[in-house]
């Protein structure tokens, strides 16, 4: 969350992940043990482990395209780095532990994470650019023509989820 230069997008996507972990009945601690997917078996990653790993991809990526090409794609590293790090925030919702397993809770019947993620980010006033990267940044998405933010991050998102599925 530091490499958000703005404090005031810094404390509302701080405040979106309070609430998603008070409305899925989480904890601080109970991060530790959530997996990042429940689309792929024995999954050993966490969601905190995931959502960190992509945004460091982004951020490579960022640098390595802005090295390459200057301001060509006028990527906004605040809205990149925010859109990452909030992307996944509903799966606080999707998710649930019964009998010390994680299973979909009742939310993923009728919304998924991209969904429930925007609904968080709109309630705490994140800006339009950063909920664009979260609701695009899975396959809801694919029909949408992603800013390039929601592109970098797509593209890292399912590099890790790829990569995870294939073990």
């Amino acid at each position: 969350f530091d490499e958000i230069h703005s404090d005031e997008l810094r404390r509302r996507a701080l405040a979106v992940w309070h609430e998603a972990l008070e409305m899925g009945g989480w904890s601080v601690d109970d991060l530790a043990r959530i997996p990042f997917t429940l689309l792929a078996e024995d999954v050993d990653i966490t969601l905190p482990a995931h959502v960190s790993a992509v945004c460091r991809l982004c951020i490579a990526m960022e640098a390595v395209l802005e090295q390459a090409y200057g301001d060509r794609y006028g990527i906004d590293h605040d809205t990149l780095v925010a859109g990452a790090l909030l992307a996944d925030v509903g799966k606080l919702l999707e998710f649930r532990e019964k009998g010390g397993k994680f299973e979909w809770a009742s939310m993923y019947q009728y919304l998924r994470h991209p969904f429930t993620g925007v609904g968080l980010c709109f309630k705490h006033g994140i800006p339009e650019a950063v909920m664009h990267v979260v609701a695009t940044h899975s396959w809801e998405g694919d029909k949408f023509k992603r800013q390039p933010e929601a592109i970098i991050f797509h593209h890292a998102d399912f590099t890790d989820f790829d990569l995870t599925k294939s073990r």
